[in-house]
């Protein structure tokens, strides 16, 4: 009997390869940072030491929309940037998520003006809102893992029923996360 016989049979377990990149896109989502207000300041806090973000999702932020699959929305949108996050969310490559965070980003906030979008779901799509003004680091957490359950519902879906009809139950949720917080 050889040395490595019957030693790898109980450390060994098989998987589909789908699976493993989805569970590696869930967990390991990569985000443009995109802070214009006050609320970058609790994004940035999230992800400081007590906190810790970044590493306990597995998460980077990255600089460029090329290399990122989720923009963060935090703070005031205005009406001369709005042109930019869109321009950010067409270069991000597909599949890719939105997160608004704060009461400024998700319906314009205390700044009902002509300078002010008002929800930045006018401008890009938007999968997760995180109430607050401004929102906690608990509450960007408590977004990030709704975002990971909605991207695993996506990847679910496309696998077993086509990636046309992920992409009609993810407008769908948008339309209705959409009209409850502007309804």
């Amino acid at each position: 009997m050889g040395l490595i016989d019957d030693r790898f049979d109980k450390n060994v377990f098989t998987t589909s390869l789908d699976w493993v990149f989805n569970w590696a896109r869930r967990s390991s989502l990569w985000w443009l940072q995109f802070g214009l207000a006050c609320c970058a300041i609790e994004m940035i806090a999230a992800s400081m030491s007590r906190f810790d973000l970044a590493e306990r999702f597995g998460m980077l932020y990255r600089a460029s929309p090329r290399q990122a699959d989720l923009m963060i929305i935090a703070g005031t949108v205005t009406k001369k940037m709005a042109p930019v996050v869109r321009t950010l969310y067409d270069q991000m490559p597909e599949p890719k998520w939105v997160l608004s965070m704060g009461s400024c980003a998700n319906v314009g906030g205390p700044y009902d003006t002509y300078a002010v979008v008002q929800g930045v779901d006018q401008v890009v799509p938007v999968d997760v809102y995180v109430p607050g003004c401004p929102p906690t680091p608990e509450a960007l957490y408590y977004g990030i893992l709704e975002l990971q359950n909605k991207v695993i519902k996506y990847e679910t879906m496309a696998r077993k029923q086509g990636v046309d009809a992920a992409e009609a139950m993810r407008v769908a949720e948008r339309e209705a996360a959409m009209a409850a917080v502007h309804g």
